[in-house]
């Protein structure tokens, strides 16, 4: 039998220093003023389907901070570090649970590469995004997220509403596998509101824990077995939706899986139709979602983990980086003649009234 260490016990070994605590919960305040319109950029969830490599993902990291920083007046960037890898059927479960890629399934290694992979990214100041696959795993790491996600396997599950209901970043729900929606508006409402439920403490044992809702979730589109959702028509019946329920109407929408038809250069469609959306006046959609990796494409994992190619995803297949920068970067020059243009047509109105 192996044991594993606490969360307290981890986060001791492995320390979240002041300058990143403050860095995250910066990152996170930005995150929500996005998503509650204050702020007037966009989110975009940017990186490889999952980690497998800590060297690629820091190599990406250092990639995408220096993009962050050039187009900061249109976009925030948040990295993708997904170390929890969902299976529809069975797989590799992800970075966390098999970190040697071998099916030796080293947990308490992955839990404490992981934690340490994560640290890094927060001293480069990259914040990073998760899916929080399973709730016993999430404590481990959770004070190191900025923007969190359940996914479409797991919307629907009490379990990961409540624990939804606990974290204190901003959550996406996506919509359930089949293009349901209403999973992921049920899961936005349910961890809205206050819950007592049974958990582990950082101590390892078993406590009654009592949260008071998250308010900063929101629903993330990524579609389904019946096809995309990022189309106006879909947007619109989901923001309606939303607003029955009296919730905000506001959505993130995924340009991979289901939207791009699992082919990973059709993102770049689904991020071009999305955005003239934005900027033809939708504003409840607060950003996107795009799987991308140092090269395009993805590999096989087979039992040499060895012959690996570097920097290509090793589950979803993903753009490379350069087409990734050349999108990112077009739609900040868009966002940004939007902008100057609305600036105009505000300046004619004051000279006008004049």
């Amino acid at each position: 039998m192996d044991f594993l260490p606490s969360y307290k016990e981890l986060k001791t070994q492995f320390p979240l220093p002041q300058p990143q605590q403050l860095f995250i919960e910066q990152s996170r305040q930005t995150v929500r003023a996005i998503l509650n319109g204050t702020d007037p950029r966009l989110l975009l969830i940017v990186g490889p389907c999952s980690i497998h490599d800590q060297a690629s993902a820091k190599e990406f990291a250092l990639q995408l901070r220096t993009l962050s920083a050039e187009v900061s007046s249109q976009f925030f960037l948040v990295m993708r570090v997904y170390c929890e890898k969902p299976r529809s059927a069975s797989g590799w479960k992800g970075f966390l649970y098999d970190p040697f890629l071998d099916g030796s399934h080293a947990l308490s290694v992955g839990l404490e590469w992981t934690r340490q992979l994560l640290l890094e990214l927060a001293s480069l100041e990259v914040p990073a995004a998760a899916e929080f696959l399973d709730p016993l795993t999430a404590f481990y790491y959770d004070d190191l997220i900025t923007w969190g996600s359940i996914g479409a396997r797991t919307s629907s599950s009490q379990p990961h509403r409540q624990l939804a209901s606990a974290l204190e970043m901003p959550i996406g729900f996506k919509n359930g596998i089949a293009g349901n929606i209403g999973a992921a508006i049920d899961g936005v409402l349910t961890a809205s509101r206050p819950h007592t439920y049974m958990r582990m403490s950082e101590n390892g044992r078993p406590l009654v824990t009592k949260t008071f809702g998250n308010l900063d979730g929101h629903v993330v589109l990524r579609g389904g077995e019946s096809g995309p959702n990022y189309h106006p028509a879909s947007i619109a019946e989901t923001l309606r939706r939303l607003e029955q329920l009296q919730l905000t109407p506001r959505l993130l929408v995924d340009c991979s899986h289901q939207n791009s038809g699992k082919r990973y250069d059709r993102q770049s469609e689904v991020f071009q139709s999305v955005l003239h959306q934005m900027i033809e006046g939708n504003q409840a959609i607060r950003g996107m979602m795009l799987e991308s990796h140092l090269h395009a494409g993805h590999q096989m994992l087979t039992h040499d983990p060895s012959q690996l190619q570097y920097g290509i995803s090793i589950t979803d297949a993903c753009l490379d980086w350069r087409s990734t920068a050349q999108l990112i970067q077009w739609g900040a020059q868009q966002l940004h003649h939007q902008w100057l243009a609305s600036s105009l047509v505000n300046s004619c109105h004051c000279i006008a009234r004049a």
